[in-house]
């Protein structure tokens, strides 16, 4: 079998470069579904074995070596489950849930919160394999870097690009020397993916950010609207065209000062989905959002769900004790923002024009914040309400969540 059978061009020139060359850090980072992952689980393999001949060397025993993610679930998903479907393996956790492999202890650290790196303090380590890095806090990157001070200690990371003023790329990609290295990868060079997909990939991508680094893996900024493919000629219709609707639900966006707002979705037996109604108002007790609920409850039958802000628990309550089925909604900001951008791009979410007013405002004016990355806090009311509905009923198990009342 030929290398070029089992990695893809840009995969075979990372390969040649870590194990050809001495380095300390190697950062793999780009475009999601281009690859890195993958050639980072063999090259951490390769590194497991490497520092079992050096702890031979040395007359160490039991050498360390710390594997670390986001947490359990995301190692587990990402580098624990593939090697099991590529080699057969199926590591055997000890009570820390920490293992053996190749004759080297593999320690777990996680890295999505400062506790996280509880498992490594005092450890010398001869190697780590950080995924998904930019999501690390970064006194926890940090943390394992200091403790890779074992002979010959070399640190493996992969990553999807974030904004381009993230720690990673400033301290690490832009301040590359003889000791570390990094690889940009784009979609298309997974070249084991066929044109087919990749074409499709690309169609199904939201514009501007989610674009530039799904598919291009760069590092940018969002800038301008945020829902950038909503077209007025293409998303309105008129509720006197709409199809015949199989499912509805709803999202909830508390508010008073600033505008409240129940929106309803339905949707069709080919997936589409449509705002059919939206209910945004100032100044309104919880009273007033009960009646609300209710009525949409009579028109689309008792168990609608109600995908909530979870801000306000009190609401929710409320809700679950009048019968109404209130779930805490997955409030994932840029996932949401990407699930909703995503159905336009498709043209797979429509808006009945006739049944929405402040909708209507709000989709030119909801705009990036360049610095953060994030939308402003601002003309989101009921487009706070559409993501929350929208991410948060297809996400798997989402209703299982979140619902106490009795009906």
């Amino acid at each position: 079998m030929a290398l070029t059978d089992v990695y893809n061009p840009k995969q075979i020139d990372v390969l040649k470069a870590t194990i050809k060359t001495d380095w300390f850090i190697t950062l793999l980072h780009g475009a999601k579904r281009s690859g890195k992952t993958k050639i980072n689980n063999d090259l951490f393999l390769f590194e497991l074995r490497r520092v079992r001949k050096i702890a031979d060397q040395e007359g160490v025993k039991e050498p360390m070596y710390i594997l670390a993610g986001v947490s359990s679930a995301t190692i587990q998903k990402n580098v624990l489950q593939e090697l099991y479907n590529t080699y057969n393996i199926e590591p055997k956790f000890d009570k820390h849930g920490n293992f053996r492999l190749f004759g080297v202890k593999v320690v777990q650290a996680y890295t999505g919160n400062v506790g996280g790196v509880k498992s490594i303090r005092g450890m010398t380590a001869y190697g780590a394999y950080v995924n998904e890095a930019s999501l690390a806090v970064q006194s926890v990157f940090g943390e394992i870097v200091s403790r890779c001070s074992g002979t010959g200690a070399r640190i493996l990371a992969d990553t999807n690009p974030d904004n381009p003023e993230h720690w990673l790329k400033k301290e690490y990609i832009d301040n590359l020397s003889e000791t570390i290295q990094s690889f940009h990868f784009e979609l298309d060079d997974n070249t084991f993916l066929s044109d087919r997909y990749r074409q499709n990939i690309k169609d199904a991508t939201p514009s501007g950010m989610f674009y530039d680094r799904d598919i291009k893996g760069l590092w940018v900024s969002a800038e301008g609207v945020v829902y950038q493919d909503f077209d007025a000629n293409k998303h309105y219709i008129q509720s006197s065209d709409l199809p015949q609707l199989c499912t509805f639900y709803c999202g909830v966006d508390w508010g008073y000062e600033h505008w409240g707002s129940i929106v309803v979705i339905g949707e069709s037996d080919d997936g589409a989905a449509y705002l059919i109604e939206e209910h945004a108002s100032q100044f309104e007790e919880i009273d007033y959002w009960v009646d609300i609920a209710k009525g949409i409850q009579e028109r689309y039958g008792s168990r609608v769900p109600f995908y909530c802000d979870s801000a306000r628990p009190e609401h929710v309550a409320r809700f679950q004790r009048e019968h109404i089925r209130a779930f805490n909604a997955d409030k994932a900001r840029l996932s949401g923002v990407e699930a909703v951008a995503k159905r336009f791009k498709t043209n797979s979410l429509l808006v009945c024009r006739d049944k929405v007013s402040k909708f209507r405002d709000e989709i030119y004016q909801y705009v990036w914040n360049k610095k953060s990355g994030e939308p402003i806090k601002q003309y989101d009311d009921v487009l706070d309400a559409l993501r929350y509905a929208i991410y948060t009923h297809h996400k798997p198990k989402a209703r299982a969540k979140g619902f106490k009342g009795g009906l």
